[in-house]
């Protein structure tokens, strides 16, 4: 009796939440950690001991996803590089950081 290989597509893993950061796996790890750990050359098995919150098959789904549409996710990654830069930027106008280590060593000492 010959069995008939039977292909099924394969879930992608990502969720876009309400403001638009892509989530892997149903957990908080984003998109963006997850690729750029590959592209700094860490495996799926490295990335998933260093979120144990994700699966390795979601892992492998992910880095799959990522090099199948590389173009269209570059831009969404320098997109969130550039929304953090500017909340960055925004965050050291609001708070001045001078003097902030001695501030927080008085403190300590009081």
């Amino acid at each position: 009796m010959a069995t008939t290989l039977q292909i099924q597509p394969i879930p992608l893993p990502i969720t876009l939440s309400k403001n638009g950061v892509a989530r892997v796996g149903g957990t908080r790890v984003t998109l963006d950690t997850v690729v750029r750990a590959f592209i700094r050359g860490a495996t799926a098995e490295e990335i998933t001991q260093q979120y144990p919150s994700l699966s390795l098959l979601d892992v492998y789904a992910t880095i799959s996803y990522y090099l199948q549409n590389t173009t269209e996710v570059d831009v969404y990654l320098d997109k969130r590089k550039k929304q953090a830069q500017a909340v960055k930027r925004e965050n050291q106008k609001r708070f001045d950081q001078t003097g902030i280590r001695e501030r927080l060593l008085a403190r300590k000492n009081k």
